[in-house]
């Protein structure tokens, strides 16, 4: 067995290792630094505390993405010279994000340990490639994002770190096969579990969906499916899932090949980015299908979000996840004995609000972030959660989940159709949405993102728009000035949350203006970039008039958009005459 030492490697602060809404993401060249790597993960070490650390199994694995496998190689090392027992990786070091969550929550290894939380090594739907992105977080003993407590822990550790332990004689592990590797170091022995993530995954969505309903739907052939992974991790749950379990054809994965560098693209499921399914799904101006598929969907780099496409027809995320909630319970086994709650991101559409007033439902609006769902989800207070950045899950994890997502549509696909498969026409994705839009009314929504701008520019456009907000007679008069026929603002604040599990309270995630017609406005900056500053406006406009519900959505809000654009004077202080992506 093969001895190890532990070394103590001086090493001084680098400025600007704050971990984020979902961990440190920066350039590979600053990653790539000596110290800069190992600095962060001793600074979390540190912030977790030798008796969390000491004997504790971990998880390290990620999307794939460029750096990930020297990463793994690197923590792995460090893990073993901080005294933790044993280290779960997944093969070829690829491990979804929804997949470590449920790793660390359920799987349990062969000597009966269970993890005790995990480093996921990804920048999720950002570019990879080695002058792109790459990203570092820390999941807890829930399988959820460290909370904002042990964050800011970590970030005031990395401005006084003055050394790391690293394992000195300790091998890199071939993590391209399965098996365990054990060695002796001075806390005594420390085991490498090199095992495939799929299994543990596959099961748990077995658990929660009906896989032979979903089966009859996609055998049927009228039904066209298609899957487009962006050449990210999902890929490799794809063929599992998708073929081998549910007797989908291959044809229908697209890009399910994961690369470090997402081949050259930016994996980012949405109408800019997965080009290819847009074109399939007969969306794209220029290169659409003639007889598109019935079902599309998309994948981001770390397989955490999703985009829900139907025949020439998209799904907002805000409707993707109340048109979910409302069918859940009736569609999906997991959800058969009721929902206990739901909740939704601030900057998403009110849509699920509604539906959660109408079913009677908890409902919560949260600040973005998934660990806020996640505190809601351990006090048994929400079943259902999304974002309106193409996130959706539920409490079987503590992470959002893309696949998750598209077994949910395919459910509820599959229990509309259960009796009409032999018909002339299959209920489709857009007679779905369209019926929930007659039930329940439309949020027209549009986001509009603004990346990589100057950050001083940006921080001064948020300044502007607070102080609007101390005189709404002068925003209405300005807003008059725009568009004579927009609504009148009512409220304007930046949105602040007082959590109802721990009465945490978190200040400035957004400003918000919030019209009479119930119409809103919401400016915030993102904290998913790796440089610069992105802006994100999110436009939404609510219509009951079910004569008025089948208007094209950036048709409809025009004038909302002119007046959000001339309102926190975008151009003068950003410099952008157009939105970098819109969807």
């Amino acid at each position: 067995m093969v001895a190890f030492k532990v070394t103590r490697v001086g090493t001084t602060p680098f400025d600007g290792q704050k971990p984020g809404t979902s961990g440190l993401r920066k350039k590979v060249k600053v990653f790539t630094q000596p110290h800069y790597l190992q600095n962060f993960v001793q600074a979390t070490f540190n912030a977790l505390g030798s008796d969390k650390v000491k004997g504790a199994t971990l998880v390290i694995s990620g999307d794939g993405r460029y750096f990930s496998k020297d990463a793994i190689q690197v923590i792995t090392k460090m893990a073993a010279a901080n005294g933790v027992r044993r280290v779960w990786v997944g093969q070829h070091g690829l491990m979804s994000t929804p997949a470590v969550s449920a790793v660390v929550r359920d799987r349990v290894g062969a000597d009966g340990s269970k993890a005790n939380g995990a480093f996921i090594l990804t920048a999720s739907h950002n570019p990879g490639g080695p002058h792109e992105d790459f990203g570092v977080k820390y999941n807890m003993e829930n399988g959820g994002p460290a909370p904002e407590g042990v964050t800011n822990k970590i970030y005031e550790n990395t401005t006084t770190i003055k050394e790391y332990l690293i394992a000195e004689g300790l091998p890199d592990v071939d993590i391209s096969k399965t098996g365990v590797s054990s060695f002796e170091g001075p806390d005594g022995k420390f085991d490498v579990d090199v095992f495939d993530s799929t299994i543990d995954y596959v099961k748990l969505m077995k658990s929660i969906f009906d896989f032979l309903s979903i089966q009859k739907l996609l055998s049927s052939p009228k039904f066209g499916f298609c899957y487009d992974a962006l050449h990210g991790v999902a890929g490799y749950y794809a063929k599992r899932i998708f073929v081998e379990e549910l007797g989908g054809k291959e044809s229908s994965l697209l890009n399910c090949v994961p690369k470090e560098d997402f081949g050259g693209g930016h994996p980012d499921p949405n109408l800019t980015y997965a080009k290819e399914l847009v074109a399939r799904m007969g969306l794209s101006k220029s290169l659409s299908e003639p007889n598109p598929p019935e079902f599309g969907a998309a994948a981001d780099g770390d397989a955490d979000r999703n985009m829900i496409l139907g025949k020439r027809f998209f799904v907002t995320p805000s409707d993707s996840v109340a048109i979910i909630a409302a069918n859940a319970v009736e569609a999906i086994p997991y959800f058969s004995g009721g929902l206990k709650g739901v909740a939704r991101s601030m900057p998403t559409s009110a849509a699920l609000d509604v539906v959660a007033k109408s079913l009677n439902l908890k409902f919560y609006e949260v600040p973005t972030g998934w660990k806020f769902f996640g505190n809601l989800m351990d006090a048994g207070m929400c079943s259902i959660c999304g974002e309106e950045s193409f996130g959706t899950g539920s409490d079987h994890i503590r992470e959002k989940d893309g696949i998750w997502a598209v077994l949910a549509w395919l459910s509820i696909l599959a229990d509309k159709n259960k009796d009409n498969l032999g018909g002339e026409k299959l209920v489709s994705v857009e007679d779905i949405v369209r019926q929930h839009w007659a039930t329940y009314g439309r949020h027209y929504y549009t986001r509009y993102d603004y990346e990589n701008v100057d950050a001083a520019g940006a921080k001064e456009l948020m300044a502007h728009l607070v102080k609007l907000q101390s005189s709404l007679d002068e925003v209405n008069k300005i807003i008059k000035g725009i568009h004579s026929d927009v609504s009148n603002v009512v409220h304007g604040d930046e949105f602040e949350y007082k959590d109802p599990v721990d009465s945490s309270i978190s200040k400035h995630q957004g400003i918000r203006y919030l019209f009479e017609d119930g119409s809103r406005l919401v400016f915030r900056l993102s904290g998913t970039g790796s440089e610069g500053a992105t802006i994100r406006v999110y436009i939404e406009q609510y219509e009951k008039d079910p004569s008025k519900i089948g208007r094209d959505s950036q048709e409809a809000l025009a004038p909302l958009v002119e007046v959000a654009i001339k309102l926190s004077k975008m151009q003068e202080f950003t410099g952008r005459s157009a939105p970098t992506v819109i969807t």
